[in-house]
């Protein structure tokens, strides 16, 4: 109450204020009497015009002082200090009892505003009700507005967080791509010397390419499939025609937002511990499909098998990777599997719940 509602929090204001003024109208009519409806109605015009006087002294004043004192966390949230409030509520208090009576005046033809302009004992006793209900009610919404500020703060203290683990996971990660793919062009060197250039060159366009796309926090799946395409690309100039590449990717899923590099672990694992240790190689098939409500991203190859594969060394810093950053930006509403094929081979699969 004491600083303007977030679009989140007017639900709650509103719906505390009309809460507030219901109350205050029954009472006033089962102590008083008189027309149940009149009644209502003047605890709402008097309600609402308290409720936005004091709101706007409250910040007006916060706004004052958070330039003479800097800006702390208790401004922010509008709070000025009971000190500096209590005169507030006085004055809103005061100022919206009169114009919520000159208001109910005017649409009911009424004389209560007539009445607060003279000294009556039933008159102040209203008014020190009203005060006392402007006080609890400042206090109540005020708990309520700090509580949901923290919780606020604590949910993008926890984003913040995930989002700096992810970008650990990813600067990792891009090390480890960029040695297995070094690793591979020393022997290749050796062996086919022309072809270890050509495959110099696919590197650098790759890398030039990839390093920008993958400081972001997210791309698009269709550019995920175009850097998986040049890092096969590099591939296939090493393996030659013992690897064969399919990457299907529907139009329609183009556009989804995934982490960048999150299909590139998978697929270095399926190539270094599925189909290299294969004598004919194989094939490395990419897709994205949709199953209901979730996208379903499958890495799939039919080489040495999945037994073989999880046992070498390093195979499983690419999967953990995986399972770390899909926990850390989509908690439970993503899964991962890794199963073997019926016809050799494995398969890994990523399941995310749009």
């Amino acid at each position: 109450m004491n600083a303007p509602p977030s679009r989140r929090e007017w639900p709650t204001y509103v719906g505390g204020t009309v809460a507030i003024c219901v109350v205050v109208g029954l009472l006033n009519y089962l102590l008083r009497g008189g027309q149940f409806w009149h009644g209502m109605l003047y605890s709402f015009t008097v309600g609402v015009q308290i409720s936005a006087c004091i709101s706007l002294l409250t910040y007006g004043l916060s706004a004052l002082l958070r330039r003479r004192q800097g800006d702390t966390a208790e401004l922010r949230h509008g709070w000025v200090g009971w000190g500096w409030l209590m005169p507030c509520i006085v004055v809103g208090t005061l100022a919206g009892y009169s114009g919520g009576l000159w208001l109910g005046d005017l649409i009911t033809g009424g004389r209560h505003f007539t009445s607060w302009q003279s000294a009556d004992r039933r008159l102040a006793l209203s008014v020190a009700f009203t005060l006392l209900v402007s006080v609890l009610a400042t206090w109540w919404f005020f708990s309520l507005y700090k509580i949901n500020r923290s919780r606020i703060e604590r949910v993008q203290a926890e984003r913040q967080a995930a989002e700096a683990r992810l970008a650990l996971l990813q600067s990792q990660l891009e090390p480890h791509m960029l040695f297995n793919t070094l690793a591979h062009l020393r022997v290749l060197i050796k062996l086919r010397p022309d072809e270890a250039q050509q495959m110099l060159d696919r590197l650098i366009e790759y890398l030039r390419a990839t390093l920008q796309a993958s400081r972001a926090t997210e791309h698009a799946l269709a550019d995920e499939f175009e850097r998986l395409s040049d890092y096969l690309a590099l591939m296939q100039l090493r393996m030659g025609e013992r690897l064969h590449v399919r990457l299907d990717l529907p139009p329609d899923l183009a556009a989804l937002a995934i982490p960048p590099l999150l299909l590139q672990p998978l697929v270095e694992n399926a190539i270094k511990h599925g189909l290299e240790p294969h004598v004919d190689g194989g094939e490395l098939r990419v897709s994205a499909a949709r199953d209901g409500a979730r996208l379903v991203l499958e890495v799939a190859d039919n080489g040495a098998g999945l037994t073989q594969a999880t046992g070498l060394p390093g195979a499983g810093f690419g999967l953990d990777q995986v399972r770390e950053r899909l926990a850390q930006r989509y908690g439970n509403a993503a899964r991962f599997t890794l199963q073997p094929q019926p016809g050799g081979g494995s398969l890994a699969r990523i399941e995310i719940a749009s």
